[in-house]
């Protein structure tokens, strides 16, 4: 897929005096921030639509009702999945709540998602209230839940190429004999580089990819049948059933569990 290179403005830096900052960004469909690095911390929410986030060795697929932490001064790339709205919030480090090592995926409080929006538009709001805003963002992000860890990827020029085209296409129906002969690398020399690099089989890694695709597909309001076949499953009932084996609930009880959370 062509992926149209997006150049965030401004990149107004965070302050002593406002060690809080949030932009609203506007890219283009299937745009990608590429990698890059600074000084601060930074939040980034999905306001409409969903972004991958890649940041050393790990990606995550991000929809509307999460957020990423980065950490100052770790490098990573942003790619919008579609049409998306982000909010980007940056944090002081002497002010960051989470990790100065780690990224991590958070849930979204809907007052998390309500101070970003306040914040992004802080002209509206006099210093004492965008003080406060800024404080109980803090708390919220501070509080808020951890979830699953991303998905780990490869170094190995060969393997990469196979995560990366599989990370375009997740419902692939390619086998690992046939991804071997689009590397350039057998199928074995495939399965143990899998096993050594990332710790797991290409099976499990594609399952965890799609399960991740799925989760956005599905929080953008995509009726299971056509989750099912952009993610390689036959119809909504295998689908549901691979689902339902990985996290332990339906599709709609997950998604459900997710809205009141």
């Amino acid at each position: 897929m062509a992926r149209t290179t997006f150049q965030p403005v401004p990149l107004t830096e965070p302050t002593a005096e406002q060690p809080v900052i949030v932009h609203l960004r506007l890219p283009p469909p299937n745009a990608i921030i590429r990698r890059h690095r600074h000084a601060w911390g930074q939040v980034t929410l999905p306001l409409r639509g969903s972004m991958r986030v890649t940041a050393g060795d790990t990606t995550w697929v991000v929809p509307p009702m999460r957020a990423v932490w980065i950490p100052p001064d770790v490098e990573h790339e942003t790619v919008t999945l579609g049409e998306a709205a982000l909010h980007a919030c940056y944090v002081l480090p002497e002010a960051a709540p989470l990790s100065l090592s780690t990224c991590t995926v958070l849930e979204v409080s809907a007052l998390m998602r309500q101070l970003l929006v306040a914040l992004a538009d802080a002209a509206d709001l006099s210093p004492r209230r965008r003080q406060l805003s800024a404080e109980l963002l803090i708390e919220e992000l501070r509080v808020a839940p951890a979830l699953w860890p991303g998905l780990a990827l490869p170094t190995d020029r060969r393997l990469k190429a196979l995560c990366d085209a599989l990370m375009e296409a997740p419902g692939s129906a390619l086998s690992l004999a046939q991804w071997a002969a689009r590397t350039g690398a057998s199928e074995r020399t495939l399965a143990r580089l899998f096993r050594t690099e990332l710790h797991t089989s290409f099976a499990a890694w594609r399952q965890q990819l799609r399960l991740a695709h799925a989760v956005d597909l599905m929080s953008r309001g995509k009726p299971l049948a056509h989750v099912a076949a952009e993610t390689g499953y036959a119809n909504a009932g295998a689908f549901s059933t691979m689902f339902r084996r990985a996290l332990g609930q339906s599709p709609r009880d997950f998604m459900a569990h997710r809205a009141d959370a």
